[in-house]
């Protein structure tokens, strides 16, 4: 009966290689960030090796990432991420949007949030484990992107608009 069961989990196995999604490798740049902001060589490293695989159009997929289910998973992960924070969009984003993910960004990095834990776990992406400095370079280049919307635009348009109650 054991015996049976583990082919059937190996036959289950076997077909579900080939059921794959599509995998995140546009790169469609058009919008992205450092078409209207200034992205130092430091930190647009930093983005590339601990950000934009999840927050981008480019993904660059880890060897495992062509098994299944962990491709599924690894696929939810993506577009979990791109729809919180597109770097390769980022400019499509209305000015107060914009703004706000840039509080985000410093928020997020600044409580360790981001990147993932399961990202780096077990020493995977070892670059993407960000130092104490590496943090304060984000943090402050993020702060800075900021000040440039606050000193260009007028300070309502960065207000995020107050979502309206829904009555049941």
């Amino acid at each position: 009966m054991i015996k049976k069961i583990l082919i059937g989990f190996l036959v289950i196995l076997f077909i579900i290689q080939f059921i794959r999604p599509d995998k995140n490798e546009s790169n469609d740049v058009k919008a992205a960030i450092s078409t209207k902001y200034q992205v130092p060589e430091e930190v647009d490293h930093l983005l590339k090796v601990s950000c934009n695989d999840c927050h981008s159009n480019k993904t660059v997929y880890p060897w495992y990432g062509n098994i299944q289910p962990i491709a599924w998973w690894l696929d939810d992960h993506i577009r979990d991420g791109k729809r919180n924070l597109n770097f390769s969009e980022f400019t499509k984003l209305p000015i107060a949007v914009q703004h706000h993910k840039f509080e985000e960004i410093i928020e997020e990095v600044e409580e360790h949030e981001m990147p993932l834990e399961s990202y780096t776990y077990l020493g995977l992406h070892q670059e993407a484990d960000l130092t104490a400095a590496q943090r304060k370079t984000i943090m402050n280049w993020a702060k800075a992107q900021m000040d440039y919307l606050k000193d260009t635009y007028p300070a309502d348009s960065l207000v995020m608009p107050r979502r309206r109650k829904t009555s049941k």
